[in-house]
């Protein structure tokens, strides 16, 4: 009995202590950021174009975030700068947009 006990604090200490990685800030309970992606030497942005993708329990995730299709939607043929939102509540519904800046 005290061997299962101690497996099992053992187990839970491990999971718990175990940390992920991320190139971006992750919230446990909510996400909602917005980061930059990029930036390039073109001139100033006079249009604005989106891309959005969803996640369901991350284990379903639809949708399309391409670079292409956010210029597309904003005809956009020249970026002057990207940026990225996410917004995920508890890995049960996660919305992502890549949101391009351009002419």
């Amino acid at each position: 009995m005290i061997k299962k006990i101690a497996t099992s604090a053992l187990l839970a200490s491990a999971v718990t202590l175990t940390g992920c990685a991320t190139s971006m800030p992750v919230g446990g309970l909510l996400t909602d950021i917005q980061l930059p992606v990029g930036a390039t030497s073109n001139a100033e942005a006079s249009k604005t174009g989106s891309a959005k993708c969803t996640s369901i329990l991350a284990l379903v995730a639809t949708g399309d975030c391409s670079m292409e299709t956010a210029k597309k939607n904003g005809n956009i043929t020249s970026v002057t700068h990207a940026d990225w939102k996410a917004n995920n509540i508890l890995g049960i519904i996660g919305n992502y947009e890549l949101i391009v800046h351009g002419n």
